[in-house]
């Protein structure tokens, strides 16, 4: 069976950078998320051994989910002073491996999976498989066609959702994550959801109506006045979560299977690169 391996290349950075001490090159530079993306990619490169693969990157530029609603992702702070300039040449570091980089304006790089995700799953003989830190990548596990191999802690313990996985863990498909999500929000992208609904509420009217649209066709056979009285009141506010949290799956994005062949990364290339930075380890590691 053929393999696809899209990476998440922001979440793998950020995680990076939060989970690792502080380290710099020989010329002073901070380089541990770098260090920490180098180490991930080195380790599921010997573990999936890919035939086609990609690396999506977020771009500075407003989304489309900002046109929806302006206090999208507000919350957050500015990025680290020392993240910044390590954003910049985790590209380089993905070229110096062979992969090839995709981002796309207006577009997230879970976005960007998704499209790529869709694209080729139903490719003959084919599993696409997502590394990322992010759980909203899970609602595009499909079967086992499509899983997401997901962070857990740190930068080295993983756990790959399935279809049957993610139903054991959270309850619902992985569709629905969607619409549990534009229920209970998400405080991480400053997604609203409905006040007053928490986890097992949400999950609760997912088990029984199946999605945000099936619950409001059915809002009078609620019984509890409360809930349908938050529910009624923020109806607006879950549409709109759901389409925030929705990642984008039809947006043109002209890439081929052949754009991203992967052929193995050239080891002098490679050794030289982590020479370069400091990462001695990682050059015995690619030995």
């Amino acid at each position: 069976m053929k393999k696809l391996l899209l990476i998440d290349a922001n979440s793998l950075i950020h995680r990076s950078f939060h989970a690792l001490p502080p380290l710099t090159t020989p010329k002073g530079e901070p380089i541990n998320a770098v260090y920490g993306l180098s180490s991930i990619m080195l380790k599921i490169l010997r573990d999936h051994n890919p035939d086609y693969m990609a690396a999506a990157f977020d771009r500075r530029e407003p989304t489309f989910r900002d046109a929806i609603f302006k206090e999208y992702k507000a919350h957050r702070p500015p990025t680290d002073a020392l993240l910044v300039p390590q954003l910049a040449e985790a590209h380089n570091t993905f070229e110096k491996f062979g992969i090839k980089v995709v981002e796309k304006a207006g577009l997230e790089a879970d976005d960007i999976v998704g499209i790529l995700a869709e694209k080729f799953k139903n490719e003959p003989d084919m599993k696409v498989v997502i590394f990322s830190g992010d759980k909203d990548n899970l609602q595009l596990v499909d079967g086992d066609r499509v899983v997401v191999e997901l962070l857990k802690t740190g930068v080295s313990k993983t756990v790959t959702y399935n279809e049957g996985l993610f139903l054991q863990d959270f309850g619902f498909s992985p569709r629905q994550l969607v619409d549990y999500k534009a229920l209970v929000g998400d405080t991480s992208d400053n997604i609203p959801g409905v006040k007053g609904i928490g986890p097992k509420g949400a999950t609760d009217l997912i088990k029984e109506y199946g999605t945000v649209e099936g619950i409001y066709e059915n809002i009078e056979l609620i019984a509890k006045k409360a809930l349908k009285e938050k529910l009624a009141a923020n109806k607006e506010m879950a549409f709109m979560s759901k389409q925030l949290a929705t990642i984008k799956r039809d947006a043109p994005l002209d890439i081929s299977l052949a754009d991203i062949k992967f052929g193995g990364f050239n080891k002098e290339i490679l050794k030289k690169y982590f020479g370069d930075l400091g990462f001695k380890s990682l050059t015995e590691r690619v030995q």
